[in-house]
């Protein structure tokens, strides 16, 4: 399922016009975009959570010359499904 697959969905669902499902839908995902970069908890009740979690340094290689790279920390969004969407 793509981005345009949910708006079509929405605009069945609700029989409003595409250019309002898709500003919609586009609001949605903004605001859970700037809550991740927050580092804010979303939790969707029956759906899931996302939470961003710290990933550690590590030593990489470069595949070409096999030298050796630090790989620096960062972050990682996680998502842990809810139990209405673990029975599916």
């Amino acid at each position: 399922m793509i981005k345009l697959d949910i708006i079509n969905h929405v605009v069945d669902q609700t029989g409003i016009t595409r250019p309002k499902a898709e500003m919609a839908v586009d609001s949605v995902f903004n605001a859970m975009k700037n809550a991740l970069r927050s580092n804010e908890r979303i939790e969707l009740r029956g759906f899931g959570v996302f939470t961003i979690k710290p990933r550690k340094t590590g030593i990489g290689r470069n595949p070409r010359t096999g030298e050796e790279v630090s790989i620096p920390p960062g972050k990682a969004v996680r998502f842990k499904p809810g139990k209405g969407l673990q029975t599916v």
